[in-house]
This record gives structure tokens, C-alpha cells and sequence, in this order.
């Protein structure tokens, strides 16, 4: 679907923006969802804005004209590479505990 698999801070983009945010608003929900692992930098962050717009994976929303703020959510394209990922992800996790086992888990939190 997506030909390639997604960065991690493109991933929680995503996520975000299942429900529509703001650039702000999609830098603390990416910091809260990663346990605050994760932490964009607004150049990161609107850079990867910029990229998703050109896919077509994430739309602006119409604002108000004195909006400063301007607000995005995930397209039905965007839902579809998220899934995606999301299965590539799993198919990894299934892999690694098919040979490590499940106790590696337990012992890495």
C-alpha cells in the first residue's frame, strides 16, 4: 500500500490526526501517545506536514481567514497507508516473538 514502511514520527502523525489538529496539537499528541519518547521539532514536523499534504494522506481543513492555526486530518489514502504500517508492524512483532519469545517482552519493560 504504501510501498515502504513509515518512520516513526510519521506513523504517530498519522495517528494524530485521525481526529483533526493543529501543528501544536500534533506535537503534544505525538509526545503523549509515545510516552513522551517522541518529540518533534516543528521543523520536523511541518516538513513532514508538507510531504503528507503532496501524498494526499493528510488534507488541510477550511479555516477561519485570521486563523493563524491551521488545522489537519487523515484522508481515506493516509487511513490506508496507517493500516498498512500498522500490519507490517504486527507481522514484525509476530516474527520476533516466534523466535525470541514472548519472555522478551516481559524482561525490556
Amino acid at each position: 500500500m504504501t510501498g515502504c514502511a513509515l518512520t516513526e514520527a510519521v506513523y504517530y502523525i498519522l495517528l494524530s490526526l485521525v481526529q483533526p489538529l493543529h501543528g501544536y496539537g500534533i506535537m503534544q499528541n505525538v509526545e503523549q501517545l509515545s510516552g513522551g519518547r517522541v518529540k518533534l521539532a516543528a521543523g520536523t514536523l511541518y516538513g513532514a506536514i508538507n510531504t503528507l499534504l503532496m501524498k494526499g494522506w493528510i488534507a488541510a481543513l477550511p479555516g477561519e481567514r485570521d486563523s493563524r492555526k491551521k488545522e489537519y486530518q487523515i484522508t481515506e489514502s493516509g487511513k490506508k497507508a496507517l493500516c498498512a504500517e500498522l500490519v507490517r508492524l504486527t507481522e514484525l512483532i509476530e516474527n520476533g516473538i516466534q523466535i525470541l519469545g514472548s519472555d522478551v517482552i516481559a524482561q525490556n519493560q
